[in-house]
């Protein structure tokens, strides 16, 4: 038998949430402070904030920390919205025709298995530098969960509801709007959240190589001037952006399901 676990309160989960960043960082800076690794390679966390702070506002190759970042971003929303536009609709029409399900599964599944870092030397040499290499990469991480939920949510509509439709005579993109659409939201919203994860992460990897701008580029030239706080300020923002993210879509998630459940 399962025991599913019972959601803590709001406040006992942000007081665990403190004390395990409190333990984190304590930990981190008693590293540092041990003489155990070089300080060089591993600044306490109180340096790499106060780099921060300089990064705001101090250009470091070629831009301030805030300029790179909205650089990254950018990136971003350009490859994860593509394969959003792209996986979700196509995911649909391979839940409701068996036809394009079977024309598509093949390609999409000899496709999905190749890793975002392994497009990096492809496009690198289609696009150099250009704001295509990066789009093309994150568009590879961030396509296949986006077209998979989207199909799952829609092999899971009630077959009634479709067949109704299909009766009435509705054509089969009204159907797909607007009866196999709502049904797979929730599904759909999921996968955004897994798509916008390693959509993320694949820029960060695309940006390390293929990119003159971005908190990877910043990273990779941080890299060669030995700034180890530097490197760090860019992981910390990868990692704030990446939070901030994933709460939005949280956020939308739980809207949905709230209205839903109303409904």
């Amino acid at each position: 038998m399962i025991a599913y676990r019972q959601p803590l309160p709001l406040g006992r989960s942000l007081l665990l949430g403190m004390a395990g960043t409190l333990a984190f960082l304590g930990l981190w800076a008693g590293l540092a402070r041990s003489g155990l690794v070089l300080h060089m390679f591993l600044p306490g966390p109180l340096e790499v904030a106060e780099r921060f702070a300089v990064l705001v506002t101090t250009p470091f190759a070629g831009g301030t920390l805030l300029a790179h970042l909205a650089s990254s971003v950018l990136r971003f929303l350009s490859g994860f919205l593509l394969a959003a536009f792209v996986g979700i609709p196509l995911g649909l029409m391979m839940g409701w025709s068996r036809l394009i399900d079977d024309i598509v599964t093949p390609i999409f599944d000899a496709l999905r298995f190749i890793a975002p870092i392994a497009w990096v030397p492809f496009a690198a040499l289609w696009f150099g530098t250009g704001v295509g290499g990066p789009l093309l990469i994150i568009f590879a991480g961030a396509f296949p969960p986006c077209l998979i939920n989207a199909y799952r949510g829609a092999r899971y509509v009630d077959r009634r509801l479709i067949e109704a439709a299909a009766m009435l005579g509705t054509p089969g993109h009204r159907v797909i709007t607007e009866v196999m659409l709502p049904a797979a939201l929730p599904s759909i919203v999921a996968g955004l959240r897994i798509s916008a994860g390693l959509g993320w992460q694949s820029l960060v990897g695309a940006e390390l190589i293929v990119a003159s701008t971005g908190v990877g580029y910043m990273m990779v030239q941080a890299q060669g001037a030995v700034s180890t706080t530097t490197v760090m300020v860019g992981m910390a923002a990868i990692g704030l952006i990446g939070v901030a993210i994933d709460l939005g879509l949280r956020l939308v998630e739980a809207r949905i399901r709230a209205h839903l459940g109303q409904a």
